[in-house]
């Protein structure tokens, strides 16, 4: 059976926001808008196909930006995608979705379309745009009446952590198909996610408590435990236990990085991640995609370089986010700042 694999494609830096936590705009706020031509665009998808044939696996595009929408070839490569029969998530801006685009893009083959909350509304307008947190909510029912599966998205830091039991009520109440959450990555000048670890697992506990409730009072909304550290809490509860039958050496689940997904920027640039700052191995209009795996991607999984996570025992599992890890020095392979178990030596 084949395995899916997963390409975050960026295709324009164009975007109606400057959000003041985005990865594109935090290095440079001045920085030259990229984006793909067409020509560059199919050339992009075809060297994608070809990875996959040669490792066997099921291609999965994940169409962002920047908001992909403002791509003056937005709907060319839908088309692309509903010709060649392959399955996509949008991830985009609620600025320009109304009930034609949502239908069109439908039609073409979208299955998701995710949008972002991160925060209730006086914190989510400051991080992102002014009046974007109630154009979001109203959004949510126009994907769904289109027949696309609605996905929010928060991303936690010091600042809105205490605002997420609240954003799950909200995602909730306005029907989203999907929740989920993932810890901010330093990037620039700011080197910490402002969370410490035992305030964390304590998310994780109220998050989970909140879950349950939704879920036993028969809510349609899927709670989508994102973030790595969630196995990390659940073996501690008992919820996750380590298989018998797990093999040495093998991985399991975790981080995809190395594994099932790469990174395609604007200018054509292959990231292993692109929350982890320098992880650039190569850039699709120069290479094969199929040669930069096993080749530049191979520093990305050599697992004993973990300096904690090869010294537990859910390292098969977890490995926790090395995007937040690497944001304080550099370092893949650091601690995650936010794992709180102790690892003896």
């Amino acid at each position: 059976m084949k395995q899916y694999f997963s390409f975050q494609w960026h295709i324009t830096d164009e975007c109606d926001q400057r959000c003041k936590h985005c990865y594109i705009f935090s290095e440079d706020n001045c920085k030259k808008l990229d984006q793909m031509t067409w020509k560059q665009m199919k050339e992009t998808f075809y060297n994608c196909l070809d990875f996959c044939k040669v490792y066997h696996r099921l291609p999965y595009f994940y169409i962002t930006g920047g908001d992909p929408i403002l791509h003056p070839d937005f709907w060319k490569l839908l088309g692309l995608m509903k010709e060649n029969g392959i399955p996509f998530t949008i991830l985009g801006n609620p600025f320009h979705l109304n009930d034609e685009n949502c239908r069109k893009m439908k039609e073409y083959g979208c299955e998701k379309y995710q949008l972002s909350l991160d925060g209730m509304r006086e914190t989510h307008d400051w991080f992102r745009k002014p009046g974007s947190f109630d154009i979001t909510l109203e959004k949510i029912n126009c994907i769904k009446k289109a027949g696309i599966r609605a996905v929010i998205m928060t991303t936690v830091s010091g600042t809105n952590i205490d605002e997420i039991p609240d954003i799950i009520d909200t995602v909730a109440v306005h029907g989203a198909d999907v929740f989920a959450f993932a810890r901010y990555c330093p990037t620039s000048e700011e080197k910490d996610v402002g969370i410490e670890p035992m305030r964390y697992r304590k998310l994780l506990e109220d998050c989970d408590r909140k879950f349950k409730e939704y879920e036993a009072a028969g809510c349609q909304t899927y709670f989508n435990k994102k973030d790595h550290l969630w196995t990390l809490y659940e073996y501690e509860t008992g919820e996750f236990q380590i298989p018998k039958a797990a093999e040495e050496g093998m991985i399991y689940g975790g981080c995809n990085c190395g594994n099932c997904h790469l990174t395609i920027l604007p200018t054509g640039d292959i990231y292993a991640c692109r929350r982890v700052q320098n992880s650039k191995v190569g850039n699709v209009f120069t290479d094969r995609i199929a040669d930069v795996w096993i080749c530049q991607m191979e520093q990305y999984r050599d697992y004993t370089k973990f300096e904690k996570c090869a010294k537990c025992e859910l390292l098969a599992w977890c490995r926790g986010c090395p995007a937040v890890a690497s944001g304080q020095d550099g370092n893949f392979y650091a601690a995650d700042p936010q794992c709180w178990k102790e690892v003896s030596a």
